[in-house]
């Protein structure tokens, strides 16, 4: 994922401010943020585990003469590679670009690979770029459910009965580790919100109806491999999203105290009650 223009950071996420001067609208992967992800528990486990395993003397040394330094280093290990990981995926987005636009782009020896991936899979699958991209990078929003996010690519591929021309909407994801087969829950559910989007932004900020999309994929980029895995983003997966807006939206403007509830004899229970 990139920058886009009308991102805002906000102590509740990702939100984007509309050009059109309407109200706020949350982006799609904060509205995912409040969905359950299991998979990130063992994940972290597993880094501060290997970490341990492969300093076991340090750990050791350390766990005597400086114990709360470095459980505080351990809990904050997860977290830091998680910003590592956002940070090389926003350089590998911003890598696919210049490939397929053909401007120059800064060495990165550890974004390459990624690059050398996807350019072989444009080569696999033939594409040119001038017939074949419909848009990359492009942000959509669905101003009534109160939504925005931004796809990595839109490009037509053969896939249709008799070679037909069909419009893919494809996300890039990226991993140093995961199989190239790794697909999680919500992916589905955040190619549906920006499937279903009917508006995207034009270069001049204003916005015209997007393209009807035939299919949705993740783009699985690995160093050393890649993988097109189509996933569903129909009615029931846009359906799933919405209510994950919902409860993002509860989440973020839901009061952070409550009162206490007392017996009306208790000494206070009065001055309690008035407040």
């Amino acid at each position: 994922m990139t920058d886009p223009k009308w991102a805002r950071a906000t102590e509740r996420g990702r939100y984007y401010a509309d050009p059109a001067g309407g109200p706020d609208l949350i982006s799609v992967t904060n509205a995912l943020d409040s969905l359950n992800k299991p998979a990130l528990v063992p994940w972290g486990a597993g880094l501060v585990a290997d970490h341990v395993i492969e300093r076991p003397i340090e750990v050791a040394r350390r766990a005597r003469i400086e114990p709360s330094r470095l459980r505080k280093e351990l809990v904050a290990l997860p977290f830091q590679n998680a910003e590592r990981a956002r940070k090389l995926g926003t350089r590998v987005h911003l890598r696919a670009v210049a490939l397929v636009l053909n401007t120059p782009y800064p060495a990165d020896p550890e974004v390459e690979p990624y690059a050398i991936q996807l350019a072989s899979w444009f080569r696999l699958w033939r594409v040119d770029f001038d017939r074949d991209v419909e848009a990359l990078e492009t942000t959509v929003l669905h101003r009534h459910y109160g939504y925005a996010g931004t796809g990595d690519l839109w490009l037509w591929l053969p896939t249709g009965r008799f070679r037909r021309r069909q419009l893919w909407l494809i996300d890039y994801k990226t991993s140093a580790r995961k199989p190239a087969t790794t697909v999680y829950h919500e992916q589905p559910l955040q190619l549906a919100a920006l499937r279903h989007a009917p508006e995207w932004l034009l270069p001049d900020d204003t916005s015209e109806p997007t393209p009807r999309v035939h299919r949705t994929a993740l783009l699985n980029l690995r160093p050393r491999s890649h993988r097109l895995i189509e996933v569903p983003s129909g009615r029931e997966q846009f359906r799933a999203f919405l209510g994950a807006t919902r409860t993002a939206r509860y989440l973020h403007n839901a009061p952070t105290e409550y009162p206490t509830v007392v017996p009306p004899w208790a000494p206070g229970a009065d001055s309690r009650k008035a407040a």
